[in-house]
């Protein structure tokens, strides 16, 4: 990966010929390359798709968390098909209408993840530094509106039929969509509100950015780090989306391994009501050692994989979209 952000020219023993540039070296679209109005409008569609498919592995992550031991699941598959055994499809997207509304922190979080490499460029060349302040800033402000909505949906992801799983429970009929979803939220909330004050929309947000923030932070660096090492690997004519596909998961399983303990804790923190980190931290160790540091892993992992490729693919496919048109032409993307 270059280290001038402008894209200074290979040397020229790494030219494929005299006018072509070495297609092994990645070229990075920056925030001032893109057509701004076309960015927001096919990153909304996008996000917007990959939420829709990614969602029921989000839903049974978080019960995996949240259970005690194996009292319910017994793993990934195993929640995938009693909660569709007990609730149909429906069961897989509880909590997804109010979770939509994380669309717009998502275009907050690459809008200041995009800025910020702008602005760390004119401090530091290294791509490294550059993605690793970026990613952590952008998470710090997308979490601060995400939580709210976290909460609230991840509260409507825990209903059931049978035994309730998280603090508080909708009233009526769980089967119910439509107008009735919306009407499930606003019970939640009000519980909430009841419960906790507004301050419980916000319960669990010092874990979210210990969670979140490092996850991000190590997350880009990682995958510009394994799309090089892979442009070196790979024959000089594969297209570079391909290795980009396959450093995006490696890159998330990476920063899911080393975060999943504290999103854990978050998630505990977050349903069951906890107002400390360190004593839910005791209780889960006490409870189940440390591999319930672990829970819910497979799940993350699963959910990241497909997810991310398809996120990688189209970000980088949107950035080339987004292009300025006198640029399409100037580089090889």
């Amino acid at each position: 990966i270059p280290k001038d952000p402008e894209f200074a020219v290979p040397e020229p023993d790494r030219r494929s010929s005299g006018t072509m540039e070495d297609k092994r070296n990645i070229q990075i679209i920056e925030w001032e390359h893109l057509d701004k109005k076309k960015f927001y409008v096919f990153g909304v569609a996008m996000t917007m798709m990959i939420r829709v498919s990614m969602y029921p592995f989000t839903l049974i992550r978080t019960r995996l968390q949240v259970q005690k031991g194996k009292s319910l699941y017994h793993g990934t598959f195993d929640a995938f098909v009693k909660i569709l055994r007990a609730d149909g499809v429906t069961g897989l997207y509880r909590g997804f209408l109010v979770n939509t509304f994380t669309l717009f922190s998502g275009q907050c979080y690459v809008t200041t993840y995009e800025l910020t490499r702008k602005f760390v460029s004119d401090y530091s060349q290294s791509n490294t530094v550059k993605s690793l302040v970026a990613g952590g800033s952008a998470s710090l402000v997308a979490q601060s509106i995400t939580v709210p909505i976290d909460v609230v949906s991840q509260h409507l992801m825990m209903q059931r039929k049978g035994e309730k799983m998280g603090r508080f429970q909708v009233r009526g009929n769980l089967e119910g969509q439509g107008v009735i979803a919306f009407g499930q939220t606003k019970d939640i909330i009000r519980q909430i509100l009841r419960a906790d004050g507004l301050r419980g929309f916000y319960r669990g947000y010092v874990a979210s950015l210990l969670t979140y923030i490092p996850n991000s932070a190590v997350w880009w660096p990682f995958y510009h780090f394994y799309a090089e090492r892979l442009s070196y690997l790979c024959p000089q004519e594969c297209p570079h989306i391909v290795f980009q596909a396959i450093s995006g998961p490696l890159a998330a399983a990476t920063a899911s391994i080393l975060t999943n303990p504290m999103d854990v804790i978050r998630t505990r923190v977050q349903v069951e009501g906890k107002s400390s980190i360190i004593l839910t931290f005791r209780q889960l160790m006490a409870e189940e050692g440390p591999w319930g540091l672990m829970k819910g892993l497979s799940a993350r992992i699963i959910s990241a994989t497909p997810s991310t490729i398809v996120i990688v693919v189209g970000y980088e496919s949107l950035k080339k979209l987004s292009l300025r048109p006198e640029l399409v032409d100037s580089r090889h993307w």
